[in-house]
């Protein structure tokens, strides 16, 4: 299966070896000292590196050498399903899970080793964990009066921090008086309050509901913007990412499957897995015959991309259901990309309409396309698909049903 480049790093040498202990600067903000010349520190531009990390629980790796920059100032998110190392990656950056092999930076410096408390980052969690006994402010001052931060500075920080999330005329209010989305923002404030270099979000926004959540995203793409913080947010909802992200880091059974900006990751997908994950596709297998022409159950395809198979070798054709035409009719011209099916299912959603095309030979074929130019097709009704060339995407063939979920691949 194809991979973005760059991904993982070769195997080769050792690990580094841990860094001293860090320390606790009087403002309370973590740090920790330089890694030394060793070559383990970056440049100013990275806020995070993993190098080679790997986190094994038995004989299982939840994460696999893995290796990844996080730029500084990037809003970065791991995307993938439950299972694919996204959180232990997280939970490792943060000090709560400890690497077996490889070395993790900040700041240029190792912090293998360093206790969480004493890390330039913070953790924000789906569940808010506020003290319900005390108010708004005094959550969020509660860390740095455990770090013996002075008063004035604690009243000037947690002023600072909840207006950074609009939170400034809650600040004497009890957590149980606020909306889920208002509890949200305090456990930003109470994160941000330490004044972090990078901000970890571990799928905070899964416990709103939809229309919140939506809203939330806007919030927190807009204050990570204006703060120039790195965030590196894990998620396994695919438009949370692609809504907020500046890069995008797929995972996969404990390794990276592709990493890169929102349009990349949905318009050049790098293997099949990452075709299904991100967005929908219709798949279908067949069999290279070389110079972009598959042939399939379906019939001919033809694709105008690369495709990294050899005549005669098993593939995935992948086309998305917006890019597929569809019409009562049947149209002129090559009969590649051009397939014959029967309405199944018409779904009216707002701004667009769905279909569903049974294509025959156990493949049903998705369509969407805007309400304005929807042909008026009803269940029952023949209609014909056609797609063009440069809309195909044909994957190696990796035996696995790689699309979650494989919208028109069939049972085997």
């Amino acid at each position: 299966m194809s991979t973005a480049a760059g991904t993982t790093a070769p195997q080769g040498s050792e690990p580094d070896a841990g860094p001293e202990a860090g320390t606790t600067a009087p403002d309370g903000q973590a740090r920790t000292r330089p890694a030394g010349e060793d070559g383990s520190a970056t440049g100013a531009a990275d806020a995070v590196v993993l190098r080679r990390v790997s986190r094994f629980y038995a004989d299982v790796a939840a994460v696999d050498d893995l290796s990844l920059t996080v730029r500084r100032g990037e809003f970065l998110s791991l995307l993938g399903p439950s299972g694919c190392g996204k959180t232990t990656t997280l939970r490792m950056i943060a000090g709560f899970e400890h690497p077996d092999t490889g070395d993790i930076l900040v700041d240029g410096a190792s912090v293998v080793g360093v206790p969480p408390h004493k890390r330039a980052v913070n953790t924000v969690f789906q569940a808010y964990a506020l003290f319900p006994h005390m108010s708004v402010a005094e959550n969020v001052a509660y860390g740095l009066e455990q770090s013996r931060v002075p008063k004035q500075q604690i009243r000037e920080r947690v002023t600072e921090a909840l207006e950074m999330v609009r939170m400034r005329g809650y600040a004497g209010r009890p957590p149980t008086q606020l909306s889920g989305g208002q509890q949200q923002r305090v456990a930003l404030a109470r994160a941000l309050v330490n004044r972090p270099s990078v901000l970890l979000l571990d799928e905070p926004l899964g416990a709103l509901d939809r229309q919140l959540r939506e809203e939330m995203q806007v919030e927190l793409k807009l204050l990570q913007s204006r703060l120039g913080i790195s965030f590196v947010f894990v998620t396994h909802d695919q438009g949370e990412a692609l809504s907020m992200s500046d890069r995008i880091a797929i995972m996969r059974a404990g390794r990276i499957e592709q990493l890169g900006d929102a349009d990349t990751i949905y318009s050049t997908p790098a293997s099949a897995y990452v075709a299904g994950f991100v967005g929908q596709q219709n798949f279908v297998d067949g069999e290279s015959r070389g110079e972009g022409v598959v042939d399939t159950a379906l019939g001919r395809m033809r694709t105008s991309r690369e495709v990294e198979a050899g005549a005669g070798d098993r593939v995935r054709v992948a086309v998305r259901p917006e890019f597929v035409d569809l019409t009562g009719t049947e149209p002129t011209g090559p009969a590649e990309n051009l397939v014959r099916g029967e309405v199944i299912g018409v779904a009216h959603q707002g701004e667009t309409r769905q279909f569903l095309v049974d294509a025959g030979r156990g493949h049903t074929l998705l369509v969407r396309r805007p309400t304005p130019v929807a042909p008026r097709l009803g269940v029952g009704d023949t209609a014909w698909c056609r797609w063009e060339a440069d809309h195909v995407h044909v994957f190696p063939h990796d035996g696995e049903h790689s699309a979650a979920p494989p919208t028109s691949v069939p049972d085997d």
